[in-house]
């Protein structure tokens, strides 16, 4: 192709020229931008909150989309060889591939933060809100992944040698492939169970949950692993695909509300009915009850004691707790003053008539 610089009679060498093919392009690439950038915003921008928002962070991808095309052209301008030509023209391929996969990558965080815009975490009936949140999270990371492998995958078959290795690769089944497959089973392996999980949803964020023996919270789902924050700060990491394959309890699977138990052991001479109302008492003026449930029976007898249990239901686990430990520690200060007796205790009878045969076996024994 014949340069048009050649017409203008400039004495100037083949770097030169080119190195002012590229600044003109720029500069022309940077003004267009600019203009119809300013254009974009003022007509579409001032009539959508969504689109105005859109533009600001898409402003730095479309700008490099520009700007490659602007260097493409120019280099079909500059007086280069075919083979400069072909090696610049493939490093602003691979450029404006990784641009288009970050430009995707952005919208598609800025749907997310709209659409979560609306649900609020930190209210009591956060239900519906970490359903939202941890679906969106788990999807954008596994969009993420797809994302990173088809633009690295597309950039690699811009190169001839790599595209036939991988079209060969794929199509094979040699020991290559074997050991391919087997390094990226647990990646892929994790990145399905995140899939399935975001679907199924057994567990989300902030869900109240016991693994591996622990109680805690779920603090974060990335790609690959849980986070669960425990009662007492430590961190419990868990693979994003144990939740699929190993048993474990939810406690906020529908609803956050939670009834705890607390067993006490009293002696037969109890009133229960007092203790009844003792316990509707304290639960009554306690701020961690719901005003759901509260119940006072007596599950079991054993040989010297029996076993009373009281239930009552409060909003979430961590109320739940609290309200046990207050009916534990008001109901036994309670039944010490009231009804001393009730505590457990061990009985020795010793009969009349053998009482003194007794005492003087005991000091033969101590004797001896």
């Amino acid at each position: 192709m014949q340069n048009p610089l050649a017409d203008l009679n400039l004495s100037l060498p083949d770097w030169a020229e080119t190195l002012l093919v590229v600044a003109c392009a720029l500069a022309a690439a940077w003004f267009a931008h600019a203009f119809f950038y300013r254009l974009l915003t003022r007509f579409l921008g001032s009539r959508s909150a969504f689109l105005d928002r859109l533009l600001r962070n898409m402003r730095g991808p479309l700008k490099l989309i520009v700007l490659i095309a602007a260097l493409s052209a120019a280099s079909t301008i500059a007086p280069l060889t075919e083979t400069e030509r072909s090696v610049i023209r493939h490093i602003l391929l691979a450029g404006l591939i990784t641009t288009v996969v970050w430009l995707v990558r952005m919208a598609l965080n800025l749907w997310a933060g709209l659409h979560l815009k609306r649900f609020k975490i930190d209210v009591e009936d956060n239900m519906l809100a970490r359903k939202h949140v941890t679906q969106s999270r788990i999807l954008l990371r596994a969009a993420d992944t797809v994302l990173v492998v088809i633009g690295l995958a597309a950039v690699l078959m811009t190169f001839d040698p790599v595209r036939q290795y991988g079209v060969s690769l794929l199509a094979s089944a040699g020991a290559a492939g074997i050991v391919v497959g087997l390094a990226l089973q647990p990646m892929l392996k994790n990145l399905f169970a995140g899939v399935q999980l975001a679907l199924t949803q057994p567990i989300r964020i902030d869900d109240a949950v016991i693994v591996e023996g622990e109680w805690g919270n779920i603090e974060e789902i990335t790609a690959t692993y849980v986070v669960v924050r425990i009662w007492d700060r430590r961190r419990l990491i868990v693979p994003l695909n144990y939740f699929m394959e190993q048993p474990f309890q939810n406690w906020t699977r529908e609803e956050a509300r939670l009834i705890g138990a607390v067993l006490i052991y009293l002696d037969y001479s109890t009133p229960v009915a007092a203790v009844r109302k003792k316990v509707e008492e304290i639960v009554d003026r306690s701020r961690n009850w719901d005003r759901d449930v509260v119940a006072v029976q007596v599950t079991d007898f054993r040989e010297t004691v029996m076993e009373v249990r009281i239930l009552a239901s409060a909003g979430n686990a961590g109320r739940a707790f609290d309200l046990r430990c207050e009916i534990r520690e008001h109901l036994v200060s309670w039944l010490a003053e009231e009804f001393p007796h009730s505590l457990p205790r061990t009985r020795n009878e010793l009969r009349g008539g053998d009482t003194t045969g007794d005492r003087e076996e005991d000091g033969h024994r101590l004797h001896a």
